[in-house]
């Protein structure tokens, strides 16, 4: 079942928004408005989840509020990933829940994505994930581990940072707790198989992992998914079939929906990242996703997503 929508992922972060022409995110935040709007008409139940931030800004959680965007949202989420690209330690995890919290005037924050890299070493993201999970746990309001799968090797990863990033632009192919060719890394046997933590995995178009992804997600006895349906694959050839099989194979577990990336012939200029030039196509893109796979909430949902993970 769907638990929750998403609108798009880390807006303040340049490989998912291009805020370089939308420098005071009038432009996001109208989108999110409007996308909202359709949501609450479709499914008035249906918790809106503002797209994790990443850096983590209590500034950006300010400006949102101006704009009007917390208000039109259920939930604010952040992205962390202290010992990879973050400049604060894994410790402060506590600290930096409790600022957004009250930047957020008391929303539940949702965790939807954090990991860590065996770039370095297999003990760093054992150690890390043990750790991340003993600091969000009862905390979060919802918390992602992200990922189930590494990135192929011939995969590009998503991000408008790689000459910026340098060596560290390849710890993006090992934030799995599965390698490339199937195998567990040392991480994931110190996953909690108690369903309080989730797992965030991005399915590609035609995805070849996917059936093994629900199986392992299956065995790791996670509850609480976070996937994305790309506005971008929905314009690809049967699109349609393909985001009914994810969805429909990811039925039995609770799923955040988000939904992102631009269309490249609707941008203002051709590229994911780029503003729509009609922010009301976006939301007839929502409108369809949202009356397709999340028309109907599960009796109880606005009550039951916003218990502390743990709780």
């Amino acid at each position: 079942m769907v638990e929750a929508v998403m609108i798009w992922n880390e807006p303040n972060n340049l490989s998912h928004w291009d805020f370089k022409s939308d420098p005071d995110w009038t432009k996001f935040a109208d989108m999110v408005v409007r996308a909202s709007r359709v949501i609450r008409e479709v499914n008035p139940d249906l918790p809106i989840v503002l797209g994790g931030i990443s850096p983590i800004d209590t500034n950006f959680i300010g400006l949102m509020k101006a704009h009007g965007v917390l208000d039109a949202v259920d939930v604010v989420s952040v992205h962390g990933f202290p010992l990879d690209w973050n400049h604060w330690q894994v410790n402060e995890w506590p600290s930096k829940i409790e600022e957004v919290r009250a930047a957020a005037g008391g929303k539940p924050v949702w965790v939807s994505e954090v990991g860590a890299s065996s770039f370095g070493a297999e003990e760093v993201q054992e150690i890390g994930l043990e750790r991340s999970v003993e600091l969000l746990r009862g905390r979060a309001d919802r918390i992602h581990w992200y990922s189930l799968f590494d990135l192929p090797a011939t995969w590009t990863a998503t991000t408008r940072h790689k000459e910026a990033e340098g060596s560290s632009y390849y710890r993006h192919y090992y934030m799995g707790l599965i390698k490339e060719d199937g195998t567990p890394k040392k991480a994931l046997s110190r996953f909690p198989n108690d369903g309080s933590v989730g797992i965030c995995q991005w399915f590609h178009y035609e995805d070849p992992r996917f059936e093994d992804g629900v199986q392992w997600l299956r065995r790791l006895g996670v509850r609480h998914l976070r996937t994305g349906v790309s506005w971008a694959d929905s314009f690809r050839e049967n699109a349609v079939e393909w985001f009914d099989r994810q969805m429909s194979g990811l039925d039995e577990f609770a799923v955040t929906m988000t939904l992102c990336f631009t269309p490249e012939h609707l941008g203002e200029w051709p590229h994911y990242t780029a503003c729509p030039r009609n922010n009301d196509d976006f939301a007839q893109f929502v409108r369809w996703a949202v009356s397709r796979y999340a028309k109907v909430a599960p009796e109880r949902l606005r009550e039951s997503y916003a218990v502390p993970v743990g709780g």
